[in-house]
């Protein structure tokens, strides 16, 4: 060790000053014990010792109670670095401790706060719900289309086409219909549009019954509404069918009375007379064609008058909704008309008529296909 031998060196004058000349004689240089220093080279000595006298040697006693205290001295300054590094350790684990706790705390004050946030919030979306439901139903803008256009034409200029609420007469509820302001003088209720092919016009009896489709899209009003729309005291109702065929061309036909039974008799269709450009469609070319007074029929409920079956084209039909794709008409041995008519199916015959269909509209003599076809009613003068 350099820094302890250094010590030794400079030690070593005063040691051999403060003691007796005398009792320096009786010191036998061969006692003196070299073998500490022999590692470390005293100033002045060549490399490898010389034989002889040491020019520098230290009494064994002092040497061993030199390196005795610096043991314990570097023993003492050890353990005192050990505690201050055991108290450090510790601090340090109690301050992280400390402050994960801190944390820990923290978290679960958030989590409670979230945790009653989410249960006011609960507790406003049912309260909301609950008021929402106990809303009363908006008040109806009308009886019909035709009457809304009466009530709103001294109040508004132009009245928009659009989803209102009528509420007939004798009835106990209201509900919403699509009225057409702005088509041949306004006020028509729509029963029925084909446009896009989007709504599937393939439905059993119930969802006829009850109505289908996106009012402002297509859509078919549902048989008990369109009932009590035309069903209502002193009120006459015109039937109108506006057709459009795949090269633009349009046509009409138009009937000045119309009216259903009501449901016991499976909503039997009546007519007044026609007008228009497109043909009779619905009265035929002879009575076993004509569907005027004919029950509504569906997939599973058949009205048709085929018992059990019907001769078409040489074709024998049992069911006409059958034959025409699954929907519903009011078809009288099928007829000549059903703007119910859903698209054919890959697997069906090609000669079958399984969409849109009003036979009666031609040019010359070939058949048109309809694109998009719209049913409306309005109300009409009566005699009183």
């Amino acid at each position: 060790m350099m820094w302890t031998t250094t010590v030794l060196l400079l030690l070593v004058p005063q040691l051999l000053s403060s003691t007796d000349t005398g009792n320096n004689a009786n010191f036998n240089e061969s006692e003196i014990v070299n073998e500490d220093f022999s590692d470390a080279p005293v100033k002045g000595q060549k490399p490898g010792g010389v034989k002889g006298r040491d020019t520098c040697s230290i009494p064994c006693e002092i040497t061993v109670k030199l390196l005795r205290d610096e043991k314990h001295s570097i023993c003492g300054q050890l353990q005192q670095s050990l505690l201050a590094f055991g108290r450090s350790t510790r601090k340090l684990i109690r301050d992280v401790l400390d402050e994960q706790q801190r944390a820990q705390d923290i978290l679960s004050s958030q989590v409670t706060e979230l945790m009653a946030k989410v249960q006011t919030l609960s507790s406003e979306v049912e309260r909301s719900n609950t008021e929402m439901y106990s809303i009363k139903p908006v008040q109806s803008h009308g009886r019909d289309c035709s009457d809304i256009k009466d009530n709103l034409l001294s109040v508004v200029p132009k009245i928009p086409s659009g989803i209102y609420i009528v509420h007939p007469e004798n009835t106990d509820s209201s509900f919403e219909v699509f009225c057409e302001m702005d088509y041949m003088g306004g006020g028509w209720t729509v029963m029925q549009r084909r446009t896009d092919g989007l709504t599937d016009f393939k439905r059993p009896w119930a969802d006829y019954a009850d109505g289908f489709g996106n009012l402002a899209g297509e859509h078919w009003l549902g048989l008990k509404k369109l009932f009590h729309i035309v069903n209502q005291k002193e009120t006459r109702f015109q039937l109108h069918v506006a057709l459009v065929s795949q090269d633009d061309v349009t046509s009409y036909a138009s009937y000045d009375d119309f009216h259903l039974d009501n449901e016991t008799q499976f909503f039997s269709i009546h007519l007044g007379r026609y007008a228009g450009s497109a043909g009779d469609a619905l009265r035929g070319y002879d009575q076993d064609q004509n569907q005027d007074t004919a029950p509504f029929s569906a997939s599973d409920v058949d009205n048709d008058g085929c018992n059990p079956s019907c001769s078409i084209d040489n074709r024998t039909v049992e069911s006409c909704s059958t034959q025409h794709n699954q929907t519903g008409w009011w078809f009288n041995q099928c007829g000549l008309a059903n703007l119910n008519g859903s698209p054919e199916d890959a697997e069906q015959n090609r000669e079958q008529r399984t969409h849109i269909l009003w036979d009666t509209w031609r040019q010359n003599g070939v058949l048109h296909v309809i694109k998009s076809v719209t049913m409306k009613i309005r109300r009409i003068a009566t005699n009183n």
